[in-house]
């Protein structure tokens, strides 16, 4: 029994050392796919790491923009009020001046007997006033004899024309426009002949 028994154990001994080989390949095999596996599940968890880092960038790149873009809106805001409040203040100074002439003919009227020295005094006021005006970008717009345009022209009423030459054209100009800078402040408004 005893040389059965050590022939059965040296049988066990070569089929367990012929199958451990394949046995180890199989372990070897497994291992390298949990690696395989963690690899990916440790790629997959990087990448996403990366992305949420990416993300949070992101986000904190918006998050300044945003504050940036309202501090700007607010400033602009609050220059463009202040800028509204202060900028009639240079043309209301410089007006300062004519009323103060205003103020000298309506005195002189009163106390004064020489009515062409007060009406020189006003055509005085007239044109310091009209060169204000000029400096500031205001003209007259000319309307009287030219023909009507409802860009820089308000037709009160038409009237039959006292020629032919004025079909169409304005006739009497009842209150002057201007234009401030090119652009129409104020229509004249005139009686047109048809």
């Amino acid at each position: 029994m005893t040389k059965d028994k050590s022939k059965l154990d040296k049988e066990d001994l070569e089929v367990k050392d012929t199958t451990t080989p394949e046995t180890e390949e199989k372990v070897a095999e497994k291992e390298e796919k949990t690696e395989k596996k963690k690899s990916k599940k440790e790629k997959k968890a990087d990448e996403i790491e990366e992305l949420g880092t990416k993300l949070q960038e992101i986000t904190d790149k918006y998050m300044r923009l945003s504050a940036e873009f309202d501090n700007y809106r607010k400033r602009t805001l609050k220059e463009k009020m202040e800028l509204t409040k202060s900028a009639g203040e240079k043309i209301l100074v410089n007006v300062l001046p004519v009323m103060d002439n205003f103020e000298r003919a309506l005195k002189s009227v009163d106390e004064s007997a020489d009515i062409d020295g007060v009406k020189e005094g006003i055509h005085l006021i007239h044109t310091n006033f009209k060169d204000f005006m000029t400096q500031q970008g205001v003209k007259e717009i000319e309307a009287t004899n030219l023909d009507f345009d409802t860009d820089i022209h308000e037709a009160i009423t038409k009237i039959p024309a006292p020629s032919e030459e004025l079909k169409g054209k304005v006739v009497d100009c009842i209150e002057k426009g201007y234009f401030l800078n090119d652009k129409v402040i104020r229509f004249s408004k005139v009686v047109v002949g048809e």
